[in-house]
This record gives structure tokens, sequence and C-alpha cells, in this order.
């Protein structure tokens, strides 16, 4: 009996164990912009790009006992279309017409510049973790330019380990709240509407 008991007590513990190690996750997020606009624009065009300066498509990892087969990335593919859409929405908000050429047309580049997500490395459990993100904003008309920084982040707890859905959420919420920022900087609208 005591021998069946013990064998049922590894056995549990095994899987404990077992259960620290977080598989990696690929994540989709759907950035969206979270405010109106107010119209500075005349229906100008405008080349609207989005590019990917983030050196890897690797956030961070999720921490636990194994934090390197606990990798979180967002693929450039898969996220710079949806901020692509977005910033173009953003533009046509601000009174603009988008468009991908146009000679003399003034430009507006978004980078984004960083997505992270760090959790605490030296826990078994992951109760935390922090997501950022950054864009960068370059506008050129004519002779003149305009550049900007903007960021947001999210510190978030858990009770148990946050799954794919839950992660993909976060990413986005916070994606969303650093392009909004881009977008109610007044400085944009106004030199490319000069």
């Amino acid at each position: 009996m005591l021998q069946r008991l013990l064998f049922g007590l590894i056995t549990v513990t095994s899987l404990t164990l077992v259960g620290c190690a977080h598989s990696p996750q690929q994540l989709s997020p759907q950035p969206k912009l979270t405010t109106q606009l107010a119209p500075v624009g005349r229906g100008q065009p405008v080349v609207v790009r989005v590019v990917d300066g983030r050196p890897s498509p690797t956030l961070g990892t999720r921490g636990g006992m194994y934090p390197e087969t606990s990798a979180i990335s967002v693929s450039s593919n898969d996220v710079i279309p949806k901020l692509q859409a977005q910033a173009e929405a953003a533009v046509r908000l601000l009174g603009f017409t988008p468009t991908s050429n146009a000679m003399n047309a003034p430009t507006l580049t978004v980078t984004l510049a960083e997505l992270k997500y760090q959790s605490p490395k030296d826990t078994m459990y992951v109760t935390e973790a922090t997501i950022g993100a950054t864009f960068r904003s370059d506008v050129k008309n004519g002779g003149r330019t305009y550049s900007g920084r903007y960021g947001a982040s999210l510190d978030q707890r858990f009770g148990m380990a946050p799954n794919q859905e839950t992660n993909t959420k976060l990413v986005s919420d916070v994606l969303s709240d650093a392009l909004t920022r881009v977008f109610k900087d007044p400085s944009i609208g106004r030199l490319l509407s000069e």
C-alpha cells in the first residue's frame, strides 16, 4: 500500500515538473487605433510606409524553469501588413489620401522599433510579465522633416502561465496603444498638411 502511494506521489511530482516547461508561442496580434482623430488634411496624397525595425521577431520568453524553450515571437510578415492597414486608416482619418507612390508627395514612415515581452527569469512559475512596444515616425514634406518616438507598456500579473490567446491580446493592446500615440502627435498632421 505504501509502495503504491509513493509511486503515485512520484508520478504527480514528475507531471508537475514537466508542466513547468512552456512551449514557444507564435502570436498573431491585431493592432487597432483606439481613438478618433481630428482631420487636418484636405485629401492630399501621402505616401505611407510601415517597416519592421526590430532586430529579431522574438519578443522574449515566458520564463519558468526552462526559459530557452518558451520563446514568444511575432512574425514581420504577420504584423506589418496589419500595421500598414491601420496606419493608412489613420492617415485617412487625419484627412489625407494614403498612396503607395506619388511624385513629390509627403511621406510618413512608421517603424516598429521594439516589441518585447519580459518575465522574471529567477522563478519557476510565470506570475507576471512586462510587455512593451515602441514606434518611430519619420515625416518628410519638401525639405522639412520630423521624427518622433512613441512607446507603451503594460505590467500584467497572472495566476497561472498565460496561454497564447492571452498573450496575443496583451501584445495587441500594447501595439494598439503605442500606434495610437503616433497618430495623436499633432506635429505629424501639421507637417503633412504644409
